[in-house]
């Protein structure tokens, strides 16, 4: 029944577009596109470049250049592209093409030797090999029109520079789907909670995500059309998967509960794919004919790489759906997340982050337990849901909050620890972990920030993909990390603000 709707990122294409001109001559030229051929392969062969490179003819004029980035604006499987001037290209033809670049841009600032032939460097070698000289011009009129972009120094041979460009092509990956995701809200956001509030036609501008909202009876009227067939198939997936308990079995005494989750996930999995959503938000304070707030149902659909927002907060459940896309193919997962409460001992300060049931799955490499327990929230009956601790090892928290005259995102370098105590009484998916620098440090840069209480968890990508997904869409980025100190923090928001302000100009 699972049914993945993370992509497999190499069929997403990044362009290699190599700059010259024609003044060099047809052999230069040609030994140009041989040389920019072979940095191209190793590009590709890098393991953890996800997409494919695609290698584009030499360009040597401002209307090859416009066109192909006309080009790549058109092609839907294309995510961005990446820049190298291999020789002197003079850096005004690439105004009208850069201008009219709608997609991101890396600018890879290498060569095509490792090494100088010292011994037999003559001009000829000089002239084919000036890429030293010739992205610094390239960098000027980047930096004249004020273009977006990522550069990366450094031969391709060298694992460091591959693996930076696979960052960015992550991040790319993660803009790209934002901004072909619809996003069903069904019902408003949770009454008189301020962080998951936010402008909607702004996040269509900055993420290209379209935010509507559909009322819960019709997500309730899905639900209960399931078929009592389907249902009984899909509790079968169930129980071959998880660990059930006992009472939610076939003909035990709670067996309808699940059913009903069962029906809930159907349902709501029928809704998404009909209107080709991506993400989706519910809230407990809007459930209408729903007999359960959805929990199981919501585990499942995000451990597919459905975004999702707890409360109507569309906010998280875009980057819910960015994450689990930065991430694909990668081990982990991404899922909402909540710091809930804290262990304070001093030197050993954790945080305990959980949700009411929706914590995806994907977080951990054990097998669930399948369990129903009541909500105390809502007022509906007691809900299913899959029971878990995230897995130990890196991960990174990341939020999203609407800071009136911009989007701010928040991210934080954490550490997910095994349970360091058994936790029988809490019958929910949980995570523990250690933030950097320190926990006082994290918590006090955190609300400094205003950032919000609900969260992104990625354990398959590092703070560096949040970064480039931030610095692509144009957006504020806080980062949290072994660097933080409470007052630089409070400095760097600051500035920000005053950046963010004069940038937006009258």
């Amino acid at each position: 029944m699972s049914r993945s709707i993370v992509p497999d990122l190499s069929t997403y294409e990044v362009w290699f577009l190599t700059g010259s001109q024609n003044l060099y001559g047809d052999e230069t030229l040609r030994q140009v596109a041989a040389q920019s051929r072979e940095v191209v392969a190793g590009l590709q062969a890098a393991s953890s470049i996800p997409v494919t490179i695609v290698w584009k003819p030499t360009l040597v004029d401002s209307t090859s250049i416009k066109r192909v980035m006309q080009q790549a604006n058109a092609a839907e499987n294309v995510i961005g592209v990446i820049a190298w001037m291999h020789t002197f290209s003079p850096a005004k033809m690439w105004i009208a093409g850069l201008d009219a670049l709608q997609k991101p841009l890396l600018h890879l600032h290498t060569q095509a030797n490792v090494e100088l032939p010292w011994s037999e460097i003559d001009f000829d070698f000089m002239n084919l090999n000036q890429a030293a000289h010739g992205d610094r011009e390239f960098g000027y009129i980047q930096s004249r029109l004020g273009v977006a972009r990522t550069t990366v120094v450094g031969h391709v041979s060298n694992p460091a520079v591959t693996d930076r460009v696979g960052v960015w092509a992550r991040a790319a990956a993660g803009w790209h789907a934002t901004h072909e995701l619809k996003l069903a809200r069904f019902g408003d956001n949770m009454r008189y909670v301020a962080v998951t509030e936010g402008d909607k036609t702004e996040a269509e501008l900055r993420f290209g995500v379209q935010v509507n909202t559909w009322g819960v009876t019709e997500l309730a009227d899905a639900v209960h059309a399931v078929s009592d067939a389907a249902i009984t198939e899909l509790v079968a997936e169930y129980v071959d998967l998880y660990d059930v308990a006992p009472e939610l079995h076939p003909g035990a005494e709670r067996a309808d509960s699940l059913r009903y989750g069962a029906a809930i996930e159907l349902g709501l999995r029928s809704f998404l794919e009909a209107g080709g959503f991506g993400a989706f938000t519910t809230s407990f304070e809007d459930l209408g004919a729903l007999r359960q707030l959805p929990g199981l149902a919501v585990q499942r659909l995000m451990a597919d790489g459905y975004g999702f927002g707890a409360e109507g907060d569309w906010k998280t459940a875009v980057l819910v759906r960015a994450a689990a896309v930065m991430g694909a193919g990668l081990p982990g997962g991404a899922s909402l997340m909540e710091d809930y409460t804290y262990h304070l001992e001093p030197g050993n300060e954790l945080i305990l982050g959980a949700h009411m049931l929706e914590v995806s799955p994907s977080l951990t490499s054990q097998r669930p337990r399948l369990e129903v327990h009541p909500l105390g929230i809502g007022g509906k009956e007691d809900p299913v849901r899959l029971v878990f601790t995230a897995d130990a090892g890196p991960a990174v928290v990341a939020a999203l909050s609407d800071m009136r005259d911009r989007f701010r995102l928040v991210a934080n370098v954490v550490e997910n620890v095994a349970l360091p105590h058994p936790m029988p009484k809490l019958p929910v998916g949980h995570a523990v972990w250690k933030p950097a620098p320190d926990f006082a440090t994290s918590a006090a840069s955190w609300l400094t920030a205003g950032a919000a209480h609900h969260t992104v968890m990625s354990t398959q990508v590092g703070v560096e993909v949040f970064a480039d997904f931030a610095h692509i869409a144009g957006v504020e980025l806080l980062v949290i990390d072994e660097s933080t100190t409470e007052r630089g923090f409070a400095q760097e928001v600051r500035a920000n603000a005053a950046y963010y302000r004069l940038a937006q100009g009258l």
